[in-house]
């Protein structure tokens, strides 16, 4: 799942070798946290989120088949 989020963003971003993905897993959910550099940060999330919207997408639907866990991702500064 690591390396699909990384695979999605790091096109869209000025920095790519800063995109970073960390994981908070627990027994009912995991928690992606995506990370850019700060000038790339409106790219990822897009105008109103769309982009951001459109990354959760892909990789909610790919999560369910790939675990049972409910699936976030997180943008974080």
């Amino acid at each position: 799942m690591k390396q699909l989020i990384e695979t999605i963003v790091k096109p869209l971003v000025d920095y790519p070798e800063e995109v970073r993905v960390e994981t908070d897993e627990n027994a009912s959910r995991i928690v992606y946290k995506l990370s850019v550099h700060s000038e790339d940060t409106g790219k990822v999330i897009g105008k109103q989120g769309r982009v951001a919207k459109a990354i959760r997408s892909i990789v909610y639907s790919a999560a369910s088949n790939y675990h049972k866990k409910k699936t976030y991702l997180d943008i974080v500064d």
